[in-house]
């Protein structure tokens, strides 16, 4: 039986182009399509779909406030959908937490480059969200797509493991699916004192620094979107920039952080691999690489890098994770240390800091 899905889009043209892509694929069904939440309501519950797609702002009823009620009323999987603007992105992350599965962006109607990229982006996002419900037990990812076409993160910047003086340690981690509410459970439980922690989050332009504003508020960490050739410093979290590649960089003694236009890696810029790639060239032992809930393979090659440099490697278990695909293609090259659940996550990390004989933090 195909996966039964609903369009909610205010856009004519966005509901005709959304239904288009999702009809091709054998597996997926568009059953109807509703131009604002009131309509949706009762379509859900003559056509029963597996699957809806949610406009974020729309008139009549704004999709955070029809989410709400959704989730209350009659829980389903829903995959937004979203302008690159600040004010959708804020709603986005709102969204999220409320228990949106996942987003995608509004397509660009008026241009077809990047429009077979977009429409795997959105079928793929829509197959997981079925298979995540109901949202208990294990929750796994489609096996990955093979190799052929993604870059990997040679494309970006070489491998080159080098030997430093400095013993500072600092964090990366690296997510996609899942992660936004992820990130917030791990960041929040960490000390104001804890080193560094680089982030690469899968998300558009606009998405990270909202993003990490949100972070910052909630979080005894500074939180914030990383810029070019700023120093790494302890009690501080950098979320890569959208679109952009972020890595770990050395000036003399100093971490410091490098932001790169180099073509997407893994089919993703930033790319998680290429944030584990800087970090098993410029600290090598003295990393702790993460990798955490997410649809693919981005980061597993760069993952197996940091263990083989000497780095302590960390995957969220199955269980927790939302999309068990990053992590687990992470565990079964044979790059994860430990397999933890998310909420032991941070207590592992303050283990492997007194482990390093660092002094204790504060909790």
């Amino acid at each position: 039986m195909p996966i039964k899905v609903l369009i909610i889009d205010d856009s004519a043209l966005v509901r005709s182009l959304l239904s288009e892509i999702i009809n091709r694929e054998p597996d997926l069904e568009v059953v109807g399509t509703a131009p604002d939440p009131l309509v949706a309501r009762e379509k859900i519950k003559a056509l029963n779909p597996d699957v809806l797609t949610l406009d974020v702002e729309m008139p009549k009823m704004d999709g955070l406030a029809f989410l709400e009620k959704l989730m209350r009323l009659r829980p389903m999987p829903v995959v937004m959908v979203s302008s690159l603007t600040e004010k959708s992105s804020a709603v986005t992350l709102r969204a999220l937490e409320l228990g949106a599965f996942d987003f995608v962006t509004k397509p660009k109607i008026d241009i077809q480059s990047g429009l077979l990229e977009y429409a795997q982006e959105l079928t793929g996002k829509i197959r997981c969200a079925r298979q995540s419900w109901p949202r208990k037990g294990a929750k796994k990812a489609p096996p990955a797509e093979p190799a052929e076409g993604k870059l990997t993160a040679d494309a970006v910047l070489p491998s080159h493991h080098q030997h430093f003086s400095t013993t500072e340690k600092v964090i990366a981690v690296g997510a996609s699916t899942g992660g936004t509410e992820a990130l917030k459970s791990f960041l929040a439980a960490l000390p104001p004192d804890c080193p560094a922690i680089l982030i690469t989050q899968h998300m558009p332009e606009t998405f990270t620094r909202t993003f990490a504003a949100r972070l910052n508020g909630l979080c005894r960490l500074a939180v914030k979107e990383a810029e070019h050739g700023e120093r790494v410093l302890p009690g501080h979290a950098y979320i890569a920039p959208g679109n952009r590649h972020m890595m770990l960089a050395r000036s003399g003694a100093n971490y410091t952080i490098a932001i790169g236009d180099g073509p997407p890696v893994s089919r993703h810029r930033p790319s998680v691999d290429v944030l584990f790639r800087s970090a098993a060239n410029c600290a090598a032992e003295n990393c702790l690489g993460i990798i955490m809930t997410g649809m693919g393979d981005d980061g597993a090659a760069g993952m197996l890098e940091l263990h083989r440099a000497g780095a302590r490697t960390v995957a969220q278990d199955e269980e927790s994770c939302v999309v068990f695909g990053m992590p687990r293609e992470a565990i079964a090259r044979g790059g994860v240390d430990e397999v933890v659940p998310l909420a032991e996550i941070s207590t592992r990390l303050i283990g492997w800091l007194a482990s390093q004989g660092k002094r204790s933090f504060r909790v």
